[in-house]
């Protein structure tokens, strides 16, 4: 893409250099260590689902009772299978006799290792091919159907029920929705279980399981066959239980998932270890499975001045774009967010929103960039704020987004209604035909200011970056370097769900997945 900010690529250079060294030293860090997440993830992709007799899921029970024996830091995997070809039972059959006490994995003596292995292998080899079907399946009902253009035109629903959430999703790509994103509902990132089933009462939004993701799945498959439009479905893979639900995503063929490296950490108060380990081997199933991240950035801006923070955003989506290439997730795949976040009565903010927008365009040319609506500094005013969200588009599309979260003009009233969101789509249709190609016929000028606070931000980055690489990642947290929220290595909830590596440490899907996305194999564990 032709820079028109005048932008210093050897400083652009710079901020990737640190972005990159601050990545590898985490990566060294997550090399040695698993989660409870991660381990419940394996069970999943084996075919593991249900809960026992109280509701508590079985990939949970499993996990806690190879916890409690002490096996852990091997891996999961080993003494699953080990019970799978010791009792010659299924992974369903092995699971729910594991929950209902008729097995007891510490009395099952464990075969030869290399048996072991190739069993978990195979079973792995299994999951991976549904998986690949599942990626197939989308290119071809794209090939078929189409899409819409970008920036693709991203809405949310967030009744609670599922069912209503069909309704109200249906309806939203008859009127020129692309993705429809699922809400998920209030505080589930901070569960360490998946909920089971399809739910009826969320708060805020609707659970995140397994049989609403088929559900929705389902109902947009069928919409799109109706409109002639492939429409995308997202939902959240973050909190406690982040590589599941990516898991379950790539499982009934999500598209989009909010995937970020900092959010729970800074956001939910989850600990630093946790989110790391779990959130690389989320990208990495996520990367195989073809679906489009959305990083967390705009969310600086909600606790942070949006004017004086914009560096951090920056920051953050060289450091976010870092972790991913190191889960073999492509640049096409990476939505990095921003968002339109600025007080309005500022002098000139349209300018440097303009001057964001455009900046992270020219620095992340290839990745399907997430542009968030203003939110923060709605009012309840419905006139102003679909002229803020007008704004906010004639951006979007002048700076050619990838994927822009449509504002609704009753954002701080109530979630939004059918008609709410119709009149935010068409508002949206109405900016981007009539502005395509606008940002084709605008140049800036070299001392103005666009570009000057386009180079600045870019500077004030890239010094963070630098600062960052100098103190270390976990001492950035601790001292509150993004979004103002100071967080330790040790805080936050999940800390006791992060294991040791054993050096004999066996995760079929990590080795299959590093083989397929072109990644090193992972290092040995540090505890024999």
């Amino acid at each position: 893409m032709k820079t028109k900010l005048h932008l210093d690529e050897s400083m652009i250079a710079r901020g990737r250099a640190a972005a990159s060294q601050i990545a590898d030293d985490v990566a060294d860090f997550i090399a040695e260590r698993t989660t409870v997440a991660v381990e419940r993830t394996v069970l999943r992709l084996f075919g593991v689902d249900g809960v026992d007799a109280e509701g508590v899921p079985l990939p949970n029970v499993i996990v806690d009772e190879v916890k409690d024996l002490g096996r852990l830091d091997q891996g999961v995997a080993k003494t699953f299978v080990g019970a799978l070809l010791q009792t010659g039972l299924s992974v369903q059959e092995l699971a729910e006799a594991i929950a209902d006490g008729s097995v007891r994995l510490a009395d099952i003596p464990q075969p030869a290792e290399g048996e072991v292995l190739e069993k978990g292998r195979a079973l792995a080899a299994v999951a991976m091919e549904r998986i690949a079907a599942n990626r197939q399946t989308r290119d071809e009902l794209l090939h078929r159907l189409g899409e819409g253009k970008q920036p693709y035109i991203y809405v949310i629903v967030a009744t609670g029920n599922i069912y209503e959430d069909v309704v109200q999703a249906k309806s939203a790509a008859r009127q020129g929705a692309d993705i429809i994103a699922v809400i998920r509902s209030t505080g589930q990132s901070l569960l360490d279980y998946v909920p089971y089933g399809a739910t009826t009462e969320g708060f805020g939004g609707t659970f995140a399981t397994q049989e609403n993701f088929r559900i929705m799945r389902e109902a947009l498959d069928e919409v799109g066959e109706e409109v002639g439009r492939y429409i995308r479905l997202c939902n959240y893979c973050s909190g406690l239980c982040m590589p599941e639900i990516a898991a379950m995503g790539a499982i009934e063929r999500l598209d989009v998932m909010l995937n970020d490296a900092l959010y729970g950490i800074l956001f939910r108060d989850i600990n630093p270890q946790r989110t790391l380990v779990d959130q690389a081997f989320s990208r990495m199933i996520n990367a195989y499975a073809g679906v489009i991240i959305n990083t967390g950035e705009d969310n600086y801006l909600t606790t942070a001045d949006a004017v004086e923070a914009a560096h951090t955003v920056l920051a953050s989506q060289f450091i976010n774009e870092q972790f991913a290439l190191r889960s073999g997730l492509p640049e096409e795949q990476m939505g990095l967010g921003h968002a339109f976040e600025m007080n309005p009565m500022i002098e000139d903010g349209f300018l440097y929103e303009l001057a964001q927008a455009q900046m992270a365009r020219e620095i992340f040319p290839d990745a399907p960039l997430k542009y968030m609506p203003p939110t923060k500094h709605m009012t309840g005013n419905i006139f102003r704020g679909h002229v803020q969200d007008a704004l906010f588009n004639l951006i979007g599309i002048t700076t050619q987004q990838g994927i822009q979260l449509l504002g609704m003009m009753t954002e701080q009233i109530h979630t939004p209604l059918i008609y709410d969101r119709h009149l935010a789509i068409e508002s949206a249709k109405y900016i981007f035909n009539n502005a395509r190609h606008l940002g084709d016929e605008i140049e800036f000028k070299a001392d103005g200011i666009i570009v000057q606070r386009a180079q600045t931000v870019l500077r004030e980055a890239v010094e963070l970056l630098e600062e960052i690489v100098h103190i270390g990642f976990f001492e950035a947290l601790s001292r509150g370097l993004f979004a103002d929220v100071k967080r330790t290595m040790t805080g936050g909830k999940g800390l006791g769900g992060v294991v040791h590596r054993h050096a004999e440490y066996f995760n079929p899907f990590e080795e299959q997945l590093r083989q397929k996305l072109g990644l090193q194999p992972a290092k040995v564990g540090v505890r024999a």
